[in-house]
């Protein structure tokens, strides 16, 4: 193989070689291919250029490093330049409007990338067209972004994260017009465009255009002021907050959480919560953690736990690192930390925002107008509430895009949406961010937990009381690594052609099954005309069965990792349940689905670490 003249023997990817050293003008990436050239190093560049990463409703989220197939400053370019396409032909104002772009503090010094540097290119590549955008001068929080699009009235926004993945990867989370991340069909269209639009603008790599451009906005001041003005309308106990001696504990788990949650706790009247040194400000290596996820429970949460017993802290909050989502832990009376499930967070703040709702709302009509919304694989526990209390409860499909279209929707019907969300440790808890929000939810969840305190009553005893009251709904998620996506494809086909083409499983080891639904296919067996309600896409897989003991599980391919995912709930009515006894139900129901539906020793699945 000569230097620039790929000759691999397989002319798609050579083609796909040349044109990207005709266009790459980063010097590290470019090296690198020219170097994998020289060496003749086929694997290596089928890795690289095999495929385009492909821009979904969760935008992109790849490894950096060169190639079409990774987070670089070309595909950032390609990318942008594919999304500027598009928003022009949806916005006629789209130049009058502008857009938001933040980031996170991730960074790959390998290939030159950044989550700052990507943002700059992309800020170029709009101003490059005449676009405004509003880019922020410093990391923000991922709920920064939907806030300044819905509360400047812009055409988009872009946030460069990949959230809680490992450190080599990043992403880019594209919203709309509405403050909610983009739903089909405009990743299709997306997608057209950037095909349509590889080859760089002339002035899309010149990020020095957006120095002294009138089109750039620093949105950082006046955001950071009005976002913490807007969360205190869910501030309802400020003088109890004032005199609070609960000890919290914040870790940002090496993201951009600290500054913005110590900001949230002073804009509800509260002392700082003690921060975790160690973990406080940005690192793009995440060098005290072996995950940077705090859904993956007491390994990430190692320093909080140690800070909170030589300070007598009771309660730690930790967000991921672009701080959307949030997992609390409570020391229990026996010495143990008890970390809360994301299903379990998602009853206690459902429970205590419609408690502060019903304070200020004395008017039994106006429940007829209260909405609360979950995913379809979280605990159904908001419903449970919501029957009883009279309010509406929706599901929606697998993730904040969904619930924040649909928030959205309610939104300008009138309608009040108090709370939505997800197991993942995503909430929703002011319609002013229609995403999930580690932030305000930090400062929600202080503010409860010290009105609580406040009764002599802690978040473990208080979850008790709201199973008591609307029956106990135990739930057990985890998931399994695979990395064959054909492996995947078989497992859910042979659970559609179980006994025979198009049927499903009858039985799973002593557990009958009763319904069925598949959101691949949209098949729902209790649907008269078998057909699901919930939108269906074959581009995941998502298969949803209903047990003759109430119990309800669901498996799902992950849209942004290499995982196969299990959500399962055994539900009981209110009155005289064992919650032991449902745990160990449940256990033997979860033991039967792995071995039966998953066969992880036949697969090669790798389980979820402990």
């Amino acid at each position: 193989m000569g230097k620039n003249s790929p000759n691999t023997g397989e002319e798609k990817l050579d083609q796909a070689i040349k044109q990207w050293l005709k266009h790459d003008k980063n010097p590290k990436t470019s090296e690198t291919v020219q170097q994998l050239v020289a060496e003749g190093n086929v694997e290596e560049l089928r890795v690289s250029f095999g495929s385009r990463m492909e821009f979904g409703t969760a935008g992109l989220r790849a490894a950096m490093g060169a190639g079409t197939s990774r987070m670089n400053d070309l595909t950032i370019i390609q990318t942008t330049q594919g999304f500027c396409s598009y928003l022009e032909k949806n916005f006629p104002d789209l130049k009058e409007r502008g857009v938001v772009i933040g980031f996170d503090a991730r960074a790959h010094p390998p290939s030159g990338s950044s989550s700052i540097r990507f943002a700059k290119l992309a800020a170029a590549v709009f101003i490059s067209h005449g676009v405004p955008v509003y880019l922020f001068s410093d990391i923000t929080p991922t709920p920064f972004v939907p806030y300044t699009v819905t509360h400047l009235s812009l055409c988009a926004g872009i946030m460069v994260t990949a959230s809680h993945n490992p450190k080599q990867d990043n992403g880019y989370k594209v919203y709309w017009a509405n403050g909610a991340q983009i739903i089909s069909p405009h990743d299709k269209g997306i997608a057209s465009a950037i095909e349509e639009n590889v080859e760089p603008w002339p002035q899309s790599w010149d990020e020095t255009i957006i120095k002294d451009s009138p089109l750039l906005k620093d949105p950082y001041a006046d955001i950071n002021r009005d976002y913490f003005q807007d969360i205190q309308k869910h501030c309802f106990h400020r003088e109890i907050n004032k005199a609070s001696k609960v000890k919290f504990v914040h870790t940002s788990v090496h993201g951009v959480g600290h500054t913005f949650v110590q900001s949230a706790f002073k804009a509800f009247d509260f002392a700082p919560p003690l921060a975790v040194a160690e973990q406080k400000d940005p690192d793009p290596e995440f060098s005290t953690v072996k995950y940077p996820n705090p859904e993956e429970g007491k390994d990430v949460l190692t320093l909080s736990f140690a800070l909170a017993d030589k300070e007598g802290a009771k309660i730690v909050l930790a967000n991921d690192p672009d701080a959307d989502r949030l997992a609390v832990a409570e020391k229990q009376d026996s010495g143990e930390w008890k970390v809360f499930s994301g299903n379990e967070l998602g009853a206690l703040l459902g429970w205590w925002i419609f408690t502060c709702w019903k304070e200020q709302n004395t008017d039994p009509c106006a429940l007829k107008d209260v909405y609360m919304l979950a995913s379809t694989v979280s605990s159904k526990i908001l419903r449970a509430i919501a029957l009883k209390e009279g309010f509406h409860f929706e599901e929606t499909l697998t993730g904040f895009k969904w619930m924040g279209n649909r928030a959205k929707q309610l939104l300008d019907q009138r309608k009040t949406v108090l709370f939505a969300f997800e197991e993942a440790i995503g909430y929703m808890c002011s319609p002013s961010v229609l995403d999930k929000d580690g932030v305000s939810a930090a400062a929600v969840t202080a503010e409860l937990s010290s009105y609580l305190a406040n009764r002599n009553v802690t978040l473990s005893q208080q979850l008790k009381a709201i199973y008591e009251e609307y029956g106990y709904h135990i739930t057990k998620a985890s998931y399994f690594i695979c990395h064959d996506s054909k492996t995947i494809k078989q497992l859910f086909e042979r659970l559609r052609n179980f006994e025979g083409e198009n049927t499903y499983p009858r039985t799973c080891g002593g557990f009958e099954v009763c319904g069925v639904r598949d959101l691949t296919t949209g098949y729902d067996s209790s649907q008269a005309n078998k057909k699901a309600v919930l939108p269906s896409s074959k581009s995941s897989q998502m298969i949803t069965f209903t047990f003759s003991n109430g119990g309800v599980a669901t498996m799902r391919t992950s849209g942004t990792e290499p995982k196969i995912k299990y959500y399962t709930e055994l539900c009981a009515p209110p009155g005289n349940s064992d919650p032991e006894q449902l745990k160990v139900e449940l256990n033997s129901l979860v033991d039967a689905i792995v071995e039966h539906f998953f066969e992880p020793q036949k697969n090669s699945l790798k389980p979820q670490p402990e």
